[in-house]
């Protein structure tokens, strides 16, 4: 297929697809599926081999958010029967970190739940960071804690933090049906902030939402314009209680084709499947590994992911490795522009929480009015378990 071949020409050259490029990604059928998912395979190999890196989420603060996010189970007048704690201690998420890292995580995602952090806030989380690099000085760490102030960034960077993750989530132009309660511009202005402090930038999309092919690329064109150092990929988890509860509007195929379309968007980048891929991906896990690098392991903010060993099983069977602590993720040019402290503004790279999600949101918000896409499946709420280990429990996690 000439479109393909084009795809991986400019992929291996770290070159922009054209918008009508990545609309026909999305547009392909179910018969091209396999040649798309090798095509965009071509691309991931060569920049990131057969490695997956692993992440893990430590969920500090869950629920009670002041924001109206539609797509979260822990927005307000949320009615998901969640998990609802206050901030947890340095130690318990040291040691809630400590399971993540046992099983193969080399990066650690700490998250809270709220519009942004207070001063007192960011004091908190900069002393949980130095508790986890005392036991694991090696280890990633990123903070996913909503918009951020001036200053900020900043003070999480010398506390340690290594990366900033805060998503757009969807268009501009449809954002507005998301929330009231902050813009677009403002996530967009949180990214910049975590580039100009010397973070590696994490910003990525909620697919799922009743979107359009068009918003869909238009969020990766914009994430490629950011040019943050991961892209998180969330399928919509449909919370009962949220008001996106019935939107089931994927299948596993057309999961693939929006990770193809990413990756041939933003070649050179981690693209990380995110929340969800349990409930719509389902047994096209494997393949998937062939477009994303990154994936998280165990559970999710508020929901149950698939089990630890399951996820490492599931890497080794498709014929990839876990990448280790000692290998560098991004490929040379991009981690030697993160080494310097400039964020990472290569040449041609590529939340509020749950509602600022670490790549790991739960909901979905209305994202305008929905393509003709390939007829979802009967909806597997069975397959939307909400968490109830870990983090804030008394029970073990699940890592």
């Amino acid at each position: 297929m000439d479109l393909l071949n084009t795809l991986v020409d400019k992929g291996l050259r770290r070159e922009l697809p054209t918008r009508e490029e990545a609309l026909a990604v999305l547009a392909t059928s179910d018969d091209d599926l396999l040649d798309v998912v090798a095509a965009a395979g071509k691309v991931r190999r060569h920049w990131f081999g057969r490695r997956v890196k692993l992440n893990y989420l430590v969920n500090l603060k869950s629920g009670l958010c002041p924001e109206d996010c539609s797509y979260c189970s822990q927005r307000l007048g949320s009615k998901a029967d969640i998990l609802k704690y206050t901030w947890l201690k340095p130690d318990e998420a040291s040691q809630a970190a400590a399971a993540g890292l046992a099983g193969g995580a080399k990066r650690v995602c700490l998250v809270a739940s709220g519009r942004g952090p207070t001063d007192r806030d960011v004091d908190r989380v900069s002393q949980t960071i130095k508790a986890i690099k005392e036991q694991n000085e090696d280890v990633e760490v990123c903070a996913c804690l909503g918009l951020l102030s001036d200053g900020q960034a900043e003070r999480l960077r010398e506390a340690g933090a290594d990366a900033y993750n805060h998503n757009l989530n969807t268009s501009e132009g449809t954002y507005g049906d998301i929330t009231t309660t902050h813009t677009y511009a403002d996530r967009v202005d949180t990214v910049q902030k975590a580039h100009a402090a010397g973070l590696s930038a994490c910003s990525g999309l909620i697919a799922g939402m009743g979107e359009t092919d068009e918003d869909l690329v238009d969020v990766v064109f914009s994430l490629r314009e950011l040019d943050p150092d991961s892209v998180p990929v969330n399928f919509l988890i449909p919370f009962e209680g949220t008001p996106l509860a019935k939107e089931w509007n994927l299948t596993p195929q057309r999961c693939l084709r929006i990770l193809a379309m990413v990756r041939f968007v933003c070649p050179d980048v981690e693209v990380r499947i995110a929340g969800g891929r349990e409930v719509h991906l389902r047994t096209m896990q494997p393949l998937a590994l062939h477009l994303a690098n990154s994936i998280f392991l165990g559970d999710y903010l508020t929901s149950e992911g698939q089990a630890g060993k399951a996820d490492l099983e599931m890497i080794a069977d498709a014929g990839f490795e876990v990448e280790g602590a000692d290998e560098v993720t991004l490929p040379e040019h991009r981690a030697a522009a993160v080494a310097g402290g400039c964020g990472s503004h290569a040449e041609a790279g590529c939340g509020s929480h749950e509602g600022a999600g670490c790549g790991s949101h739960e909901g979905g918000g209305v994202c305008g009015t929905a393509a003709a896409v390939a007829t979802a499946a009967e909806p597997r709420t069975d397959l939307v378990a909400v968490r109830r280990r870990g983090a804030g429990t008394d029970l073990a996690p699940n890592a």
